[in-house]
This record gives C-alpha cells, sequence and structure tokens, in this order.
C-alpha cells in the first residue's frame, strides 16, 4: 500500500555530525558502456532523445550514439574525481556492473579516490516485468561485477525506471543497506521489506542535470547552480528545527560536459562556504541515520521550535 502521508507536519529530529542543518549527496551516474546497444548483443541502441533520432533505422547500430555516451567515460568521469580531488568532497558513483567492466581503470580510480560505489544493475535498466528469480539474478551480477572490478561490494541499490514490489525484499536477503529508488522525501525512513525493515535514502529529479537532456527546462551551468544553490538555501533555512538531505544527480555524459560542470563547480564554492553542510556518500547517511535515530518531535515542541526560529530570523 502507498504511504502518502510519511513523516507529515512533525517529521523527525536528526543531529547530523557536527550539527549539520543540511546532508548533501553528490551523486555520479555511471552508465556508459552498459546502455542498450548493438555493438553490444543488444536488439537496438539506447535512445539519444536530446539530438533526435541519429540512425533512420534504429535496428543498425548508430556510432555516433555511441559517441554520446563514450563522453561520460572518455571523459566526464575524470572531470569530476579531478575536481571532487579539488575540493575533497566525497561522492556516491552509482555504476553499471556492465559499465564499469569496460573501464577498469576508471572503477579503481573511484574506489581510490574514497567514493562509494552503489550498485546501478548489471545493465542500465530498471528490474520492472522480472521474475522474483531474474531480478535476484540481475542483482548479483550487478555484484559480481562491481567486486571484480573494484574490490567492493556495494551496500546501496539504485536502477533506472524502477523496481518491484519484491525488491526491497531481496535487497534485504542480500545484505544491502538502503535503496534509493525514490523521490518522496528530504530524508531517509525505513520501510518493510518481508519480515525484515528496509532503509530508503531517497534520490532527487530536480536537482539533477537530466534537466538538460531532451525537452529539458535548463539551459546553462547558471541556471544549474541557481536550481542547487536556491535548494540548498532552503533545504538550510528549515534545517535550523529540522535538519534535511539534499541530493544533486550527476550522469558523466551530461553533468560532466564543461557547461554543466562549470556549474557544479560554483555550486561546491557556495556550499563550502557555508555553515551547516555536511557532504556525505549515501552510505555514510545512511549508517548515521540507522546509528544515531531521529527523534521524533511532538506537535508542540515543533511548534514552538519553529515559531521561535521564524522570530530570530525577524
Amino acid at each position: 500500500m502507498r504511504d502518502l502521508i510519511g513523516y507529515g507536519e512533525n517529521p523527525p529530529i536528526v543531529t547530523w555530525p557536527g550539527g549539520a542543518k543540511v546532508a548533501v549527496s553528490l551523486v555520479l551516474n555511471y552508465e556508459e558502456g552498459a546502455e542498450s546497444s548493438i555493438e553490444a548483443g543488444d536488439a537496438r541502441d539506447e535512445d539519444v532523445s536530446i539530438f533526435g533520432g541519429w540512425s533512420a533505422d534504429p535496428t543498425r547500430r548508430s556510432l555516433m550514439k555511441e559517441s554520446f555516451f563514450e563522453y561520460g567515460s572518455r571523459v566526464g568521469i575524470w572531470r569530476y574525481l579531478g575536481m571532487l580531488r579539488e575540493y575533497n568532497v566525497p561522492a556516491t558513483v552509482m555504476a553499471c556492473g556492465a559499465a564499469l567492466e569496460r573501464n577498469p581503470e576508471a572503477a579503481r580510480a573511484i574506489v581510490r579516490d574514497g567514493h562509494e560505489i552503489c550498485a546501478h544493475g548489471y545493465k542500465w535498466r530498471g528490474t520492472v516485468g522480472m521474475t522474483p528469480a531474474e531480478e535476484r539474478a540481475e542483482i548479483r551480477a550487478s555484484l559480481s561485477a562491481i567486486e571484480a572490478t573494484t574490490g567492493v561490494r556495494p551496500v546501496g541499490w539504485y536502477v533506472r525506471e524502477g523496481i518491484t514490489e519484491n525488491t526491497r525484499e531481496i535487497l534485504a536477503e542480500e545484505g544491502f543497506l538502503y535503496d534509493s529508488n525514490s523521490y518522496s522525501d528530504d530524508l531517509p525512513y525505513h520501510v518493510a521489506a518481508g519480515p525484515n525493515s528496509h532503509l530508503v535514502v531517497p534520490y532527487s529529479g530536480d536537482t539533477n542535470d537530466a534537466r538538460f537532456w531532451g525537452n529539458g527546462s535548463l539551459g546553462t551551468a547558471e541556471d544549474f547552480f541557481t536550481v542547487l544553490k536556491d535548494s540548498l538555501d532552503c533545504l538550510l533555512i528549515e534545517g535550523e528545527t529540522v535538519p534535511k538531505m539534499m541530493s544533486v544527480g550527476l550522469h558523466l555524459r551530461i553533468g560532466g560536459r564543461p557547461s554543466v560542470s562549470h556549474g557544479v563547480r560554483r555550486f561546491l564554492e557556495y556550499a563550502l562556504a557555508k555553515d551547516g553542510v555536511w557532504f556525505a556518500t549515501r552510505e555514510e547517511i545512511a549508517r548515521w541515520w540507522i546509528e544515531h535515530p531521529p527523534v521524533q518531535q511532538s506537535v508542540e515542541n515543533t511548534t514552538a521550535e519553529r515559531a521561535a526560529a521564524f522570530e530570530g530570523v525577524a
């Protein structure tokens, strides 16, 4: 049954490390080489709607489409790894197993630099329509490929195009700490997964460079910087009373381009100059949430705290 209520008017209070008001999760999506590709044996190439159809016959291989994806693994990953080293900021890399298999140098560099790898499926696809056995096989194939290329076993899961009603029970049985296939909150939350309790660390579609793709609403680095800045500013205000979480989604073939990544650089400089911001991997956020359980506030206390905070601002 859907949960349309969530935490309601009085979300729980979590004390992030250092008293931070907002936990910021940078996410790099590493999918290049795992997309549908005739070259890899699929029936057709992945659609690249940003430039329209690049092949009159979609059943024929398109080297042009392939090259669009290749930018992410050839250039985008290195641009972001360099930028994150420069600012000493950790990220979660949502990586497809097949993508890492095709670029083991990048796979090793991600772990070398201390970033988390979250399993993003074996291929760049969701599990909707799969049987439980097929879904478990996809999960295990993803884990096996990531472990083989990086030496690390992921504890997080996120896939394109969604999950099934069985996913979270399977993830709990396979030892996962969390999944991020949700856009429903600004805070982590637990759900029932069969006999287990499973943590969801929500993702975000608005603070995401996918808004540049196709008929996207963003066009410049300034646009993206403004979206990220305004989101952080709003959450910092709310975080005075209820600390929050913010996700930033980046795709190496999109956000890895100079025109978009420069907006991310500006955001990093802006956020790092702010008090109350904790840059963390999603694993760090999940473990902190579990190990330092948030406190559910009463309606009376929360209302009084909010009133005091607004009086202070005024």
